[in-house]
């Protein structure tokens, strides 16, 4: 009896429970089913829909700090060139390496005078009118040392080879251009070229032999700047372009020199002075050097 009595108030309880659950959503879908059918405002006809206020646009701290920014590089590009342009002045000039023309006259033709700003020259156009003016200028370096210093070092040329041609002499220079022009009576002061006319000879020019001794003008042009560079243009007597196939040279008084065409002139003297100061060759001897040989028998000695 017990068990049936408490089995009975469960169920009971259970009842109970389901009862105020149904009751609860029931009561909640009723409010929803009233919020659905609340009527929204109709419009009338004519009336305006009401506006959102817009949002005003912030200008950024950022294009404020761009615009500042581009604002002080300006000044201080102002500044700066006018510093430049105010302080750095011409008060001294450095001249190197001219012995045949005087310093006025390197100034003149340069274009420079004493408080000439240093920026504001051209210092490629005044290296180009010191080459093209002063032929016998092989090189012009022209080059700032602030604040007021300038430095013009030039390359001279100082041993040309003479040309004879037309009644006249030409004189030219280790780069093959034509620095000179003297009289015919002039030529046996210089190492003279010969075997090969020049054509339409011109002072400032370069040098210009027939079409078919174009492979001998290249070489002889690489020979001269060979020699140059060893300092051995002194010691030249004369260049022979009578032979086709090589390049021949007096040297030293006593030497004839064969190089073939289009050659490593600078390993061939080398070669030669090796040769020249090495136990084999004495001082009263005298010969010819075939430099177009590949083995070491390349001198033959002049037998009397």
């Amino acid at each position: 009896m017990a068990e049936d009595n408490s089995s009975r108030r469960g169920a009971r309880r259970g009842g109970r429970g389901r009862e105020r659950r149904s009751r609860r959503g029931g009561a909640r879908r009723t409010e929803r089913a009233a919020f659905r059918r609340e009527a929204r405002p109709v419009r009338e006809r004519g009336q305006e829909r009401a506006r959102r206020p817009r949002r005003r646009r912030r200008r950024f701290p950022a294009e404020r700090g761009f615009l500042s920014r581009v604002v002080s590089a300006l000044i201080i590009v102002f500044t700066v060139v006018s510093a430049l342009i105010m302080f750095f002045r011409v008060k001294i000039v450095n001249i190197t390496g001219a012995h045949r023309y005087g310093d006025a006259e390197i100034l003149s033709v340069a274009g420079v005078s004493d408080g000439q700003n240093m920026f504001l020259m051209n210092k490629y156009a005044m290296e180009e009118k010191l080459l093209n003016q002063l032929t016998y200028l092989e090189e012009a370096h022209i080059s700032r040392d602030l604040p007021d210093t300038l430095n013009i070092d030039l390359k001279e040329c100082v041993i040309p080879l003479a040309f004879e041609e037309g009644g006249a002499c030409w004189l030219v220079s280790s780069s093959g251009r034509i620095v000179d022009r003297v009289e015919a009576s002039e030529a046996k002061q210089y190492a003279q070229i010969t075997g090969c006319p020049i054509l339409s000879p011109s002072v400032g020019t370069q040098i210009a032999l027939p079409s078919e001794n174009l492979a001998q003008q290249r070489s002889l042009i690489r020979l001269l700047a060979a020699l140059d560079a060893a300092q051995a243009l002194d010691d030249v007597d004369g260049i022979r372009l009578d032979k086709r196939d090589c390049i021949l040279m007096d040297y030293g008084g006593r030497f004839t020199v064969k190089f073939p065409l289009d050659a490593n002139y600078a390993f061939k003297l080398h070669a030669l002075e090796v040769y020249i100061a090495g136990e084999k060759i004495q001082d009263n001897m005298s010969g010819t050097f075939d430099l177009t040989r590949d083995d070491k028998n390349f001198f033959r000695q002049n037998v009397r």
